[in-house]
């Protein structure tokens, strides 16, 4: 039924001529059909599993303790850094406030940095079980927990996104490993539920890459709040992004959209997809600004696909997997070097995709077989992947070949 259904949109699609009608199909078929609808939470959360499961930090921590490559120099990168500085003094403020391109930024890097660092200390806890980094760990998201009350400015969303992308990552892996105690973790709790949750899980009608962002923050959130119905909308929310943030052909002669943006006519879809108006696989609606922001939206639907295959919906072999399949190749080829094609960002793209290729080239080429020959040439030229100090921190090391 679904396959006759998209046959028949694509033929429509080429058939209409006017506003109205590429209004009526764009509003009403082009968006992910009954995504408000689907159910994604388990009966039982996994814990940990924001991102990163059990038994993954297993494999990473054997691969470190063997001195094996590229698992020590991704350690030995980490450890060097300043996330795991044992003498961090953490940098809380009541209202952070973040304007364009956070300028002003009021908190922003030592928000954002005090949360990398905090899942730092965890990782470092688990790998080296030298519970001085699980103290330094729960000590900043302590400090953050006892004062930050609101984000304020244009940027607020994203921030919130971002920064809470990488506390959740910390919280699991403390919770759930640590047996030293936390005695702040429901102030703590409260914190991501009213200040983090709160802002990020309606959404955004901005650039893919902010709504992206705010849902891998309200995913994992709720994953350790193990709030069922906020998941379930962060999921469903995730989906419909996802679907009108990676192009694939069986989309139809135009991208997807998301409903409530009123995208209702080719020329707006273009103008949003930055002035792009031919459309093949792997393309995302911010190729053609540049390869920074088009990495964080697909960071973001790796760490989200992950996440939820390790809460047992595996979505890698969905339209999610595919997308995402689609979106690190295609990118992948021209952050290599390849000169794009006229029709492509009129012949010149912005490169610099950032460390984001690990989670998703794992899961796809080393559980499934899938051949990824630009995303593999990538993806091991990088190592050991780092931080991009935002929201992304050592893939390398905890999903290089993790079969787990």
């Amino acid at each position: 039924m679904q396959a006759r259904h998209r046959r028949s949109r694509t033929a429509l699609l080429a058939t209409l001529t006017t506003t109205t009608a590429v209004t009526a199909l764009v509003a009403g078929v082009l968006a992910w059909p009954g995504a408000e609808r689907a159910a994604a939470a388990p009966a039982a959360f996994a814990h940990p599993g924001v991102t990163v499961s059990q038994g993954q930090l297993d494999f990473a921590r054997a691969k470190v303790a063997a001195g094996a490559q590229p698992w020590k120099s991704a350690f030995d990168q980490m450890m060097a850094s300043k996330y795991a500085d044992l003498n961090r003094t953490p940098k809380p403020r009541a209202t952070v406030e973040c304007g364009p391109y956070s300028d002003p930024n009021y908190g922003c890097t030592d928000e954002r940095e005090d949360a990398i660092a905090a899942y730092t200390d965890a990782l470092a806890w688990y790998i080296t079980r030298d519970e001085r980094y699980a103290k330094k760990s729960i000590a900043l998201m302590d400090a953050w927990s006892g004062t930050l009350k609101s984000h304020t400015n244009s940027n607020a969303p994203l921030q919130t996104g971002w920064a809470g992308s990488s506390w959740p990552k910390a919280a699991e892996i403390i919770k759930y490993t640590y047996s030293g105690g936390w005695a702040n973790e429901g102030r703590f709790r409260t914190l991501l539920r009213d200040v983090y949750l709160a802002e990020v899980i309606n959404g955004s009608h901005s650039n893919g890459n902010w709504e992206l962002s705010m849902m891998e923050a309200a995913v994992g959130i709720s994953v350790f709040l193990e709030d069922r119905a906020s998941y379930d909308k962060a999921m469903a929310t995730f989906r419909t992004r996802t679907a009108a943030y990676v192009y694939l052909p069986t989309d139809g002669a135009l991208p997807r959209t998301v409903p409530g943006q009123n995208l209702d006519t080719k020329a707006k879809i273009v103008a949003y997809w930055q002035g792009q108006s031919t459309f093949v696989a792997g393309l995302t609606q911010e190729t053609c600004r540049d390869f920074t922001h088009t990495g964080y939206g697909i960071s973001a639907i790796s760490h989200i696909a992950e996440t939820s295959r390790i809460q047992g919906q595996d979505l890698y072999g969905t339209d999610v997997g595919e997308r995402l399949r689609q979106a690190l190749g295609f990118q992948a080829r021209y952050e290599l070097g390849e000169a794009p094609p006229g029709w492509l960002c009129g012949g010149s793209v912005t490169r610099g995709l950032g460390p984001v290729t690990e989670v998703g080239y794992n899961a796809l080429h080393t559980r499934l077989g899938t051949a990824m020959s630009n995303t593999q040439k990538l993806t091991e030229q990088q190592r050991p992947a780092g931080s991009n100090n935002l929201f992304v921190a050592w893939e390398t090391l905890t999903h290089a070949e993790n079969p787990s």
